[in-house]
């Protein structure tokens, strides 16, 4: 089965999540590239606010365990929209591989996009980055 290939730039993350979970339990092997580009839309102290609180709840030993990674903040968001805790979801989970920026291998492949899921769909323009996000959660 041939790869898909979906460029997250300027991408609305929890669209993207929901499209790529029924693809990929649907059987679908995706790859998404620029996933650090993808955004979050609301008021960026609201955003920043939410990531803050999650950082504070808990121990260091019992979590939540919230990370620090674009590509890995993009696996949690769409872990939560699989029924990971059965064996489909896992193995929908395992064939979606998520990129920051565009690997060498996939240079040469047409990269698709989601106008559905495009920022510019939605009314308002406040929106952050998942690099922004990782930036201030202490990512690198």
């Amino acid at each position: 089965m041939k790869e898909r290939l979906i460029d997250a730039t300027g991408l609305i993350l929890g669209r993207l999540c929901s499209h790529v979970a029924k693809h990929a339990l649907l059987g679908e092997t995706i790859a998404i590239v620029n996933i650090d580009k993808a955004v979050i839309t609301g008021r960026r102290h609201m955003v920043f606010d939410r990531y803050k609180m999650f950082r504070a709840k808990g121990t260091p030993v019992q979590g939540p365990f919230i990370p620090r990674r674009a590509r890995e903040l993009f696996k949690r968001s769409l872990k939560r929209m699989l029924p990971f805790k059965i064996a489909r979801g896992q193995e929908a989970l395992a064939r979606v591989k998520a990129y920051k920026g565009l690997p060498a291998r996939y240079a040469e492949m047409s990269l698709e996009t989601l106008p559905f899921a495009d920022v510019s769909k939605v009314p308002t323009t406040k929106y952050v980055t998942l690099q922004e996000v990782t930036a201030f959660i202490g990512g690198k």
